[in-house]
């Protein structure tokens, strides 16, 4: 067999590529410490300022922040003057970076990636043995999901997310009754429940720390149109009663994610509607190729979504399992009316609106906007809105 002859170029490249696979794997883990420290909006705020000044400013040691600020400024993340003496954050960076960007900071994200190491060892275990991780081993998921949450759902819910559904808001005024599927710390659902005081609201989630979380946050806000229930989505079993039932980056993490979504199907009104969030992805490898965030949600995948499908005896879809899984999952579930939308500024995420009646044979309902009052809401409207 004759040696394959080595491209000294192409490889040159591909070890240069390596070098800046690693300085950035560094950076996100600097990121993910700016943002939590508070750092970066403290920068925001500031004019060009020594290291000193940046550390009181934001309460932390200065000799940390001084390395920090390093790190920042051989990654391109950051400026500083002539004699690298006071260091600043250009407004154009600070627009992808600190809270007031929400939803378009992107140093939310950077956390998953010191947070998944915590696991590497377990995981290679997995690799080696199969199995899985169960929740409790991922230490501050929730939390980093919670704000990930607050990003792309809740910054965007009224406005942007429940508009997909065709009379939806006007029914949600009017008063119906809705399910969350996996609300995790019940962000989205007390929003809505904020927004929408005549409709009642119901979390599911399988963890007893999220469901805490969602009822502390409610009572904050004095919310009485909202409850929070610890259950086993894969067994528990609905009786026929929703309106109108959400899904929020949840379906794929489930061990039975078929059973679920059936359960779902089941919950539903015969008119109700299910809205599914999920990745936006194709079922097919080789079609990802080009996803903006494939590599990252490949790994959010592989170190958390499977594992925790797994440790349950589950299927380990993961979250790159893509729209043409999540049509033919839902059809197998029951729904026959099925739509995919997306928003322009998500590139991440795909929604799902489905239905138990195909969309097209709705007919034209009248909901009550205002007491005493109602009005047509358009042929696609697929609540039938009755007393409640």
């Amino acid at each position: 067999m004759e040696p394959t002859l080595l491209n000294a170029e192409r490889s040159g490249a591909f070890a240069r590529r390596l070098l800046d696979v690693l300085n950035d794997g560094a950076l996100a883990v600097m990121i993910s410490l700016g943002h939590r420290t508070g750092l970066f909006d403290t920068l925001r705020d500031l004019p060009p300022s020594t290291s000193e000044e940046i550390a009181d400013a934001a309460g932390l040691n200065e000799r940390y922040v001084r390395e920090w600020l390093g790190a920042m400024l051989a990654g391109g993340i950051i400026e500083c003057d002539e004699d690298a003496a006071r260091f600043s954050l250009p407004p154009e960076h600070a627009a992808s970076l600190t809270r007031e960007a929400t939803p378009d900071n992107i140093a939310v994200f950077a956390q998953y990636i010191p947070l998944l190491g915590t696991v590497e060892d377990e995981i290679l275990e997995c690799f080696r043995r199969g199995g899985g991780l169960s929740y409790a081993r991922y230490k501050r998921f929730n939390e980093v999901m919670a704000e990930d949450s607050g990003q792309t759902v809740v910054a965007v819910l009224i406005d942007h997310i429940l508009p997909l559904v065709p009379g939806l808001v006007d029914a949600l005024r009017y008063g119906i009754s809705v399910l969350d599927v996996g609300c995790g710390s019940g962000r989205a659902l007390n929003r809505m429940a904020r927004e929408f005081p005549h409709s009642r609201f119901t979390g599911y989630d399988l963890l007893e720390e999220a469901i805490e979380a969602g009822r502390t946050e409610a009572e904050r806000h004095g919310l009485t149109n909202v409850t929070f229930e610890q259950h086993d989505l894969t067994v528990y079993e609905w009786p026929e009663q929703y309106d109108f039932i959400t899904a929020f980056d949840a379906i794929h993490d489930q061990a039975r994610p078929d059973r679920v979504l059936a359960a779902i199907a089941q919950a539903l009104k015969p008119n109700g509607v299910f809205l599914m969030q999920d990745i936006a992805a194709s079922s097919h490898m080789h079609e990802n190729r080009n996803h903006p965030a494939g590599p990252l949600l490949y790994t959010i995948s592989c170190l958390h979504c499977m594992p925790v499908s797994l440790a349950q005896g589950g299927m380990g879809l993961g979250a790159m399992w893509g729209h043409q899984t999540a049509c033919d999952m839902l059809r197998a579930a029951g729904f026959t009316g099925i739509r995919m939308r997306q928003l322009p500024h998500d590139f991440q995420n795909s929604y799902f609106i489905a239905s138990k009646q195909p969309l097209a044979s709705r007919k034209n309902v009248r909901v009550a906007a205002t007491a005493g009052q109602s009005r047509a809401v358009g042929d696609e409207h697929p609540l039938k809105v009755g007393t409640v």
